[in-house]
């Protein structure tokens, strides 16, 4: 059955007809992924909200709004494209509503899409790799903020106070992930408050600096407009796509909740800090040189402000990662490793440390990665386009206890283990969209024959999306398009 292992607990009663304990943030979360009973289900959808909220409000954030300026577009050409790419949380919004259907979370409904063996290749690329990928970049930028914290106390920045950072980092954010779903609920909403009271700050100061008529010395025209628009849009999109994984977040809402409530909180608490701080690094890039958004940002701020800044850098960061861990560790889990979710947590944590250790110490590692990384829109655009395209299919109707059958008789194995139509749109996808890509280390011959107009991003979606709904039969073994008995209302 389910690739997972109960986390252990000790007040748990265990006799026949006992009744679960309740969720508590003090203590470790027992499910990993497996199906969320309906008596276990509990919450309201206005608390995604902070969850997301808090998850934005960081300072990548404001690199990626900085970064637009930089690539030559005007403030209000920049504005537009920050608007337009975080409108895809939309779709982040969308997969959410998929987690009190099924009461599971994404890396077990996507089955539904790529049957059982062949959704452990996806969950082993799309949710580990690039989620252990992710974390890593964000820890540096973290440690980053770290290490300035520590020299302006004057402590010797060297490599044995670099590891300390690094490590001292990671176990604060590890150690939310570890608890899981009940402690990111109540902390998520103060950190959301303690993040937009510290950003405020900023805020005030950019303004006071900002060229709100701000105009490039020479405008971008023609093709490299539109090069560097949907460049744009691709590089701000990029943050909603990288969350596949919505469903995680909601699986424990009852299964009568409102889905346009799910899409909407969701969506709004990425969309609104996502536009805010994004809009922020635009207006910083009028005034201050984003090619180094902390040093820029610091030369502009009171310096009694300084090590609030540094400590907003590093509870956001946390924020952002804290997400990341946990989904990867669920994706360990349905890759098919026999683990207990907060071992699986520990060891995606370890990894993500190494390399960042390595990157920071060694060499230029995440330089690397960060290119590789320029080129996952390619891959999540489509893999977002596959699970939003099978959600209006089946109108958000899952079998949870279906999924979590990983038998050769389960509903979901289909042909070999494999469904063909998720395997092939989500293939045909990354690759319409790889001949479209236009980054510093690769350009598609679609691209490169458009004078660098990237196009990998409305590409992708589309390919994949009208491919799997051709595809996808209507009826056939692992479709539930009409809801199981239990689900009907």
């Amino acid at each position: 059955m389910a690739s997972t292992i109960p986390d252990p607990h000790p007040d748990v009663d265990d006799r026949p007809g006992a009744p679960p304990p309740p969720e508590r943030a003090a203590r470790v979360e027992a499910h990993g992924i497996d199906h969320i009973p309906d008596g276990e289900r509990r919450g309201r959808p206005r608390e995604l909200f902070s969850v997301w909220a808090a998850a934005n409000v960081n300072y990548l954030s404001l690199v990626v709004g900085g970064a637009l300026v930089l690539m030559g577009l005007g403030l209000w050409q920049a504005l537009a494209v920050i608007v337009v790419g975080n409108a895809f949380w939309l779709l982040t919004g969308v997969l959410a509503v998929s987690g009190p259907a099924a009461g599971t979370p994404s890396e077990v409904i996507t089955r539904a899409m790529y049957g059982i063996r062949g959704n452990r290749v996806n969950n082993a690329v799309v949710g580990w790799l690039i989620s252990v990928c992710y974390f890593a970049l964000n820890l540096a930028a973290a440690a980053t903020a770290a290490f300035s914290l520590a020299c302006e106390a004057g402590l010797p920045v060297n490599t044995g106070v670099k590891i300390v950072v690094v490590v001292a980092v990671a176990a604060l954010t590890l150690t939310i992930s570890v608890y899981g779903h009940a402690l990111i609920m109540k902390l998520y909403l103060p950190i959301t408050l303690a993040l937009t009271v510290a950003f405020a700050g900023v805020a005030v100061a950019v303004v006071r600096h900002a060229d709100f008529s701000y105009t490039p010395e020479q405008p971008l025209t023609g093709t490299a407009l539109w090069a560097a628009v949907l460049g744009g849009i691709a590089l701000v999109a990029s943050g909603p796509l990288s969350y596949t994984t919505s469903a995680d977040f909601s699986r424990y809402l009852p299964r009568t909740t409102s889905a346009r409530a799910i899409v909407g909180w969701t969506a709004l608490g990425g969309f609104l800090p996502g536009t805010l701080v994004c809009a922020l690094g635009a207006f910083a890039a009028t005034a201050v040189d984003m090619t180094d958004p902390q040093s820029a940002l610091r030369g502009i701020l009171p310096g009694w402000f300084d090590p609030v800044f540094l400590l907003a850098l590093i509870l956001g960061t946390v924020a952002i990662n804290a997400l990341t861990a946990y989904s990867a560790g669920l994706a360990l889990q349905a890759v098919g490793v026999r683990i207990r979710r907060s071992l699986s947590v520990l060891v995606d944590g370890t990894v993500s440390v190494a390399l960042t250790l390595y990157a920071l110490l060694v060499s230029n590692f995440l330089d690397t990665v960060n290119n590789v990384l320029q080129l996952t829109v390619a891959l999540l655009g489509p893999s977002m386009a596959v699970y939003a395209t099978d959600i209006l299919l089946r109108r958000n109707q899952y079998d949870g206890r279906a999924l979590t059958d990983e038998t050769p008789g389960s509903p979901f194995w289909y042909s070999g283990g494999v469904n063909r139509a998720g395997a092939a749109a989500v293939l045909a996808g990354t690759a319409a969209a790889s001949l479209c890509v236009d980054t510093l280390s690769c350009t598609g011959p679609i691209a490169s024959a458009l004078g660098g107009v990237d196009l990998a991003l409305p590409v992708g979606l589309v390919v994949a999306s009208v491919l799997y709904a051709a595809l996808l039969p209507r009826t056939g073994p692992g479709l539930r398009l009409d809801p199981p008995p239990t689900d009907r209302r």
